[in-house]
């Protein structure tokens, strides 16, 4: 018997409790999130016990290291909670459920959580060079532990928890084609400056170039000297009332075409590619959320079913192109801005062929057999 899919693994450090998870990706599909669901193995020795299942939103808004007198920039909110076991239903099992308990044997109890549907996208805020400890996020885990009740503190050796992330991909269809024009006129001085800016489309996957076509319309007296035009990633920590900020995450400035003298025009495309390779040592730049020892990237657009569904504990990413025309000290500047969406593309769900894989916390089912735990 060949299983065409992975299923990541984690034990307790006693070894009394071992969980599966098919997937640590789940889908928010704007309404509602793909189920979490996985199974627990019960050691003989807790068949006695209670097991409990939780999934936590931890929420840092704060570096560890400033965590003095008391202070704690660290909040963990409960989204599900369950009793595992003994079961206090019947479960109705997942196909990925079904063969784990068939393989696993008769000490497998499987489990499932809903998110809320405004439950906050995984993203992490880069950290600095010299910050230590964890970065500052949204992080989630799935927590099984030992206990009587599941508000029992949870005792480390009989505990084990996995992260997960909370993930959107990019819509199927385009969205309305981005453009906007702006102008400047000045006292004192007939005529204005027109600025005409327009993308080629409004949804990028991450790794596409941004096309901006810049038309500029000189029927003022003043001259245009350069051009830069920028990338910009919007944060907004949800938390504090002026938790908003903007990062350039990618640039160019051009004198080419200028100066662009009265009565003149200009047009070009200028391509702008935000990575996180050129951004790798700033700070506060927002990042998809992270798993140990997985690449990661600039963080996605987030997208809201309505804008007064943001969650408390969330960070809200966007991003925007901004061209701006310099006029010299005396004529000032003209800018215009265009959101658009920066997102994944949903992965291709065909199975995969097992493949063998160094991460500390995973083990494959091939041919009938399990592999040994790797340590971390």
């Amino acid at each position: 018997m060949v299983f065409n899919f992975r299923v990541y693994k984690k034990q307790s450090p006693n070894g009394k409790l071992t969980l599966y998870l098919g997937k640590r990706d789940f889908v928010d599909h704007i309404s509602g999130v793909e189920p979490i669901d996985g199974v627990v193995v019960v050691d003989n020795d807790y068949k006695d016990r209670k097991i409990f299942g939780q999934i936590i939103c931890s929420f840092r808004y704060g570096r560890e290291e400033d965590e003095v007198m008391g202070l704690n920039f660290q909040k963990d909110l409960h989204l599900a909670t369950e009793q595992i076991y003994p079961p206090s239903d019947k479960p109705n099992p997942s196909k990925l459920q079904d063969r784990l308990v068939k393989k696993l044997g008769p000490n497998c109890f499987p489990f499932t959580f809903t998110l809320p549907p405004n439950a906050p996208a995984s993203v992490t805020l880069q950290p600095g060079p010299e910050d230590e400890g964890q970065p500052c996020g949204v992080h989630y885990y799935v927590k099984l532990f030992v206990g009587e009740t599941e508000t029992d503190r949870s005792h480390k050796r009989s505990t084990v928890s996995m992260a997960i992330r909370k993930v959107q991909y990019a819509p199927s269809k385009q969205g309305r084609q981005p453009c906007t024009v702006v102008r400047k006129d000045f006292m004192l001085s007939p005529g204005e400056l027109e600025l005409e800016v327009t993308l080629d489309k409004q949804l990028y996957h991450h790794g596409e170039k941004i096309a901006t076509n810049i038309c500029i319309r000189n029927n003022s007296n003043k001259i245009v000297k350069k051009i830069k035009v920028m990338v910009q990633q919007g944060v907004d920590v949800v938390l504090f009332q002026n938790g908003q900020y903007r990062s350039t995450v990618a640039s160019i400035e051009t004198q080419e075409g200028c100066p662009i003298q009265p009565g003149s025009s200009l047009q070009k495309v200028v391509y702008l590619l935000p990575l996180l390779s050129v951004n790798k040592d700033r700070r506060g730049i927002a990042l998809d959320g992270q798993l140990k020892r997985q690449e990661t990237n600039l963080a996605s657009t987030t997208l809201l079913a309505s804008p007064d569904q943001k969650d408390a504990f969330g960070i809200i990413v966007s991003y925007a192109v901004k061209v701006k025309l310099y006029l010299g000290a005396l004529g000032g500047e003209l800018a215009a801005e265009l959101p658009f969406i920066l997102m994944h593309p949903k992965p291709d769900n065909k199975p995969k062929v097992i493949h063998a894989d160094s991460q500390a916390d995973v083990e494959m089912f091939r041919q009938d057999t399990i592999d040994n735990d790797i340590d971390e």
